[in-house]
């Protein structure tokens, strides 16, 4: 970058943490090619705390990531109407749902000389079929088309999918489009380790939200005891009140008082869940590009998971893990009793899944993609 005033890059995204594990290592490298970085987040304290010790600029906004609520959305449209009229912002980069659609928005009305979109899944929105879900999903998508339409803008995919969709709605129009697969993952903290000894234990990493498919892993294992199985299934996870899928606190303790799982809640220290465990297994319905299977692949960890958009972009069948049809709970069952009677299958699945993460998935090759998106349009 050019010597004199630094250049604003606002950042948006729907929730603090996620910004931590998804988005920090392009903040602090983009502090660090000369960029004025600001990161508007709903406040939460240990992520805003780690956002300012970088070096970071963070802005609090209004945003429900479930929120539907008409006078709740006017507000994050006037929160960041008002933000980047006072920032503004050089380059406006906007990830997920809420942020890509609104942000997109106001920054093509603000002026904002250059905007990236980064989609990162679609959520339940394209997941239900109700007339609600019809409605939103027409604003959402006519938001994200009028973003779309900024003259210098640029276009994230993680997955093909999304991109063929957003196609199929004429979204894109001709916005470059960029396909950057995942966010990235540390090859040296998510390090291979020797599987634990003992009983296999398989690993749900992930919100506790069906969505995620926690109902066919719930299934799983059930099926899987009764059939004699001798395996520890586990949940690290939070539960997500501002889903629509959410499962809540209640039914996952009756769950655990049944004998079905053990709920370790929600884990800062993802390197040693996966050290923990034998087999990761998720069975999402649609992912953007889940990076909690990129840590597991990097890991040497099996998965098992889903044939949708998004994890089979990770995940090659009989490669580093095994594929099933999407809310089977039988199938995903039939899969872990595979890989948890079949050790040498497993740990030869392990092997290419880690030689896979080094090819496609380190945080290094995320961060210089990313950063060539930004240098391209401003």
């Amino acid at each position: 970058m050019a010597q004199g005033k630094s250049k604003r890059l606002l950042l948006l995204l729907n929730d603090a943490p996620f910004f931590i594990t998804h988005r920090l290592s392009v903040g602090i490298a983009a502090r660090a090619a000369g960029w004025e970085v600001h990161v508007a987040v709903p406040f939460e304290t240990q992520a805003v705390a780690r956002i300012k010790a970088e070096g970071l600029i963070h802005h609090d906004v209004p945003l429900a990531r479930g929120g539907t609520n008409p006078v709740a959305e006017l507000k994050l449209l006037a929160a960041y109407w008002r933000l980047m009229g006072d920032i503004k912002p050089d380059l406006v980069h906007a990830v997920t749902m809420k942020p890509g659609a609104y942000g997109g928005a106001v920054a093509r009305l603000r002026g904002v000389p250059a905007l990236v979109v980064a989609v990162t899944g679609l959520g339940f929105l394209f997941l239900r079929d109700t007339l609600k879900t019809r409605i939103l999903r027409k604003i959402v998508l006519g938001l994200y088309g009028f973003g779309m339409g900024h003259k210098n803008a640029r276009a994230i995919f993680q997955n093909p999918d999304d991109e063929a969709l957003f196609r199929q709605h004429s979204l894109i129009g001709n916005t470059p489009v960029h396909m950057i697969k995942g966010c990235g993952v540390d090859l040296e903290s998510f390090a291979v380790t020797p599987e634990p000894a003992g009983k296999p234990v398989v690993t749900f990493p992930a919100r506790l939200i069906g969505d995620k498919g926690l109902h066919e892993f719930i299934d799983a294992a059930k099926r899987c005891k009764e059939n004699g199985l001798e395996a520890t299934f586990r949940l690290v996870g939070r539960t997500d009140a501002d889903n629509p899928t959410d499962i809540g606190e209640e039914a996952v303790r009756q769950w655990e008082a049944k004998g079905l799982i053990e709920w370790q809640g929600f884990s800062g220290d993802m390197p040693a869940v996966f050290r923990d465990c034998h087999i990761v297994c998720l069975p999402s319905y649609r992912e953007g590009l889940p990076r909690t299977l990129i840590e597991a692949t990097a890991s040497g960890r099996a998965i098992v998971t889903t044939d949708v958009p998004g994890c089979r972009e990770i995940v090659q069948h009989d490669v580093n893990g095994l594929l099933v049809p999407a809310r089977d709970g039988a199938a995903t069952a039939a899969a872990i009793t595979d890989l948890v009677t079949h050790a040498g299958k497993r740990q030869r699945m392990a092997k290419k899944g880690r030689a896979i993460a080094e090819a496609s998935f380190s945080v290094q090759k995320f961060v210089a993609d990313s950063l060539a998106v930004y240098n391209e349009i401003s």
